[in-house]
């Protein structure tokens, strides 16, 4: 039982590292096709829309912990 964790996270890296590489090439001979200017304004849009959610997230995540009770005081 103690190599499954091993086993699972050695796939997942895989898996996922192989994925991004082709979306990366994909994105990248779109890019190469279309208008330079058109893919960059998206990529931009799309990070800005990344770190708007992220943010969200974490603001319900702290909003949700503190209805909870939990105590998030630095040391």
């Amino acid at each position: 039982m103690d190599w499954v964790p091993i086993v699972f996270a050695s796939f997942k890296v895989l898996a996922l590292g192989i994925a991004m590489f082709f979306a990366i090439k994909w994105h990248y001979d779109q890019g190469e096709k279309g208008e330079r200017r058109a893919v960059l304004r998206t990529g931009v849009k799309m990070a800005a829309i990344f770190v708007l959610a992220l943010l969200a997230v974490g603001l319900i995540a702290f909003v949700l912990s503190r209805m909870l009770g939990l105590d998030l005081s630095f040391p």
